[in-house]
C-alpha cells in the first residue's frame, strides 16, 4: 500500500482545495493510505474531510509552515506527495531534489507564463525559478492542454512527465427546467474573481451594445469591484446590472439564469462554467488560452467567441444558445468530467 501525502495551503473555497480534498478522500483506500496536511486553520475549512486523516499546521503562511512540512515528510516517510497551488508547488519541487525515494507530483492549475501578466509576485514571474523546481517532479498534472503545452514550451519540462487530468464534477445539481416564456427578459449571470484576468469589463461593453431587455448579475469580490461598478455606471447600465460580492447559494441563483457569461483573457480550469452546465445553463466564452475550450463545445453547451466582435454577434443571436437544451448541456459534461473517471485517471499515475 502506497502512503500519499497531500499538501494545500487552506481548506477555503477555491478550485485547488476542492479537487485534492476530493481526491485525498475517494482514492482507493486498498491501494493507498492517503493524508491530507492544511498548512491553515481547521476553522476555516468549506470541504468535508471526514473519510481522510487531516492534519492542520495552523499557519497563515506557506513561509511560517516550511519547517513543519519538511519534519512532517520525514517523520510520515510518504511514497508520494502531492502538492497544490503555484507557491506550494516551488517549495516541493525543490524539496523533492532531497527526497529522491519519495515520488513529488505536482498539480499545476494554470497557464503559468500568461497568468503571471495579471500577477505582482516577482517570484512566479522568474522562469529560470519554474524550470528549476517543476523539472524535480515525477509527473505534473495538468488542468488542461494549454497548461501541459505551457509547461513543455515555457518551462522545457518533459512530455513524459505531464499528464492532462481536468477537475471532476464533485457536486450533484439539478438540472434546470427550461422556460417556455416567450418575449421575456433574458437574465445573464457571471461568478469569478473580480479581476483583471477575468475580463468583466469587456463584457460590460459588449452588453451595453444590445437592444433587448435583459438583466446581468455579477457574483464575486476582487480589486477590481469599485472600478467596474463605476463602468457600470458610465455606461448606463446601473439599471440592469447587479453585484453579489458572495453567495453560499450557487445552484439557485444559476437555475435561475438563462446564459453564463465568461470574458477571461485567460483561464485555469473554469469551475464556475462547469457548474453552469451541470445546471444546463449554456455558456458564451471567450476562447481564451486555460481550459474553458476543454469546457464548452460549439452548439453544444454554449460557444467560444474569437474576438470582441464575435462575442456580441453571439450575444445578438440569443436564440442560438437558448436554443441549446438543458438536458444536453449538462448530459455533455456529466460524461466527460464524471468523478470515477477522473478520479481513476489521478490513480493511474498514482500507480506509475
Amino acid at each position: 500500500m502506497k502512503k500519499v501525502l497531500f499538501i494545500l495551503p487552506s481548506l477555503k473555497a477555491g478550485g485547488a482545495e476542492r479537487v485534492i480534498s476530493f481526491v485525498a478522500q475517494n482514492i482507493d483506500k486498498k491501494s493507498f493510505e492517503p493524508t491530507l496536511l492544511v498548512l491553515g486553520f481547521e476553522k476555516d475549512k468549506v470541504y468535508e474531510t471526514s473519510n481522510v486523516e487531516t492534519v492542520y499546521l495552523s499557519k497563515t503562511r506557506l513561509l511560517n509552515s516550511l519547517i513543519l512540512i519538511l519534519k512532517y515528510i520525514i517523520k510520515y516517510k510518504p511514497d508520494i506527495v502531492v502538492s497544490s497551488v503555484i507557491h506550494v508547488n516551488l517549495f516541493t519541487g525543490f524539496l523533492a531534489f532531497f527526497f529522491k525515494k519519495i515520488k513529488f507530483i505536482a498539480r499545476e492549475a494554470s497557464v503559468i507564463s500568461l497568468m503571471n501578466n495579471y500577477n505582482s509576485n516577482i517570484l512566479l514571474k522568474n522562469t529560470k525559478l519554474i524550470k528549476a523546481a517543476y523539472c524535480n517532479f515525477s509527473a505534473i498534472i495538468c488542468q488542461s492542454k494549454d497548461m501541459h503545452d505551457d509547461m513543455h514550451k515555457t518551462y522545457q519540462i518533459p512530455l513524459s512527465k505531464l499528464k492532462v487530468i481536468n477537475n471532476p464534477i464533485t457536486f450533484d445539481f439539478p438540472v434546470k427546467i427550461e422556460s417556455n416564456e416567450e418575449n421575456r427578459e433574458l437574465k445573464f449571470i457571471t461568478i469569478g474573481r473580480l479581476s483583471k484576468e477575468k475580463g468583466h469589463s469587456r463584457i460590460l461593453k459588449n452588453l451595453s451594445k444590445l437592444d433587448y431587455s435583459y438583466s446581468y448579475t455579477m457574483i464575486g469580490s476582487g480589486p477590481l469591484e469599485e472600478e467596474l461598478k463605476q463602468l457600470v455606471l458610465d455606461l448606463n447600465l446601473e439599471n440592469k446590472v447587479t453585484f453579489i460580492s458572495y453567495t453560499n447559494k450557487v445552484y439557485e441563483a444559476l437555475k435561475e439564469s438563462d446564459i453564463f457569461l465568461q470574458g477571461s483573457y485567460v483561464e485555469g480550469f473554469p469551475n464556475a462554467v462547469l457548474e453552469s452546465c451541470v445546471v444546463g445553463v449554456p455558456v458564451i466564452a471567450y476562447d481564451a488560452p486555460g481550459g474553458t475550450k476543454d469546457i464548452i463545445l460549439n452548439n453544444i453547451n454554449g460557444f467560444l467567441a474569437k474576438s470582441d466582435n464575435h462575442f456580441l454577434s453571439i450575444l445578438n443571436k440569443p436564440e442560438s444558445v437558448l436554443n441549446l437544451k438543458s438536458i444536453g448541456i449538462s448530459q455533455h459534461v456529466k460524461e466527460k468530467f464524471n468523478k470515477t473517471l477522473i478520479l481513476t485517471k489521478f490513480q493511474t499515475v498514482f500507480n506509475s
